[in-house]
């Protein structure tokens, strides 16, 4: 059985700014696409990636992203409910993460899925899940 993959925020913002790791997150989709299954992405990380966008580049960009993301890219949204808030809520007590980083964690591990990123702070949860280390 193919690992499940989920993208974190960095993966997509170097995915939408053009930087080095943008071929690997690229790549990632079309195997994504080939397989006919998605990238999974926490819902609390798509709107990381949407206010980023909207004070970096405007609403109007955002907004964009946001249309992309539901309508073009393989990637699947992943709902948030309270056990996960819960989760990521113990990731964060226990380990120096961004909270929205918690999120990615805790999806991955209720999914079973690695983790595309190269944020250094998932250095800190990888005994608890598959970290694909993004260039």
């Amino acid at each position: 059985m193919k690992t499940k993959r989920l993208l974190d925020s960095y993966a997509v913002l170097a995915y939408l700014n053009g930087e080095p790791a943008a071929e690997a997150v690229e790549q990632a989709m079309k195997d994504a696409e080939d397989s006919g299954s998605s990238l999974l992405m926490s819902e609390i990380n798509i709107g990381e990636v949407y206010y980023i966008l909207s004070r970096k580049r405007g609403p109007e960009k955002a907004d964009y992203f946001f249309d992309t993301i539901l309508k073009g890219l393989p990637i699947e949204g992943l709902p948030v409910d309270f056990s996960l808030i819960l989760q990521a809520s113990r990731l964060k007590a226990k380990y120096p993460l961004s909270y929205a980083d918690c999120f990615a964690a805790a999806q991955a591990i209720r999914s079973e899925a690695s983790i595309l990123t190269g944020d250094p702070e998932f250095k800190a949860v990888e005994e608890l899940v598959t970290i694909e280390w993004l260039a």
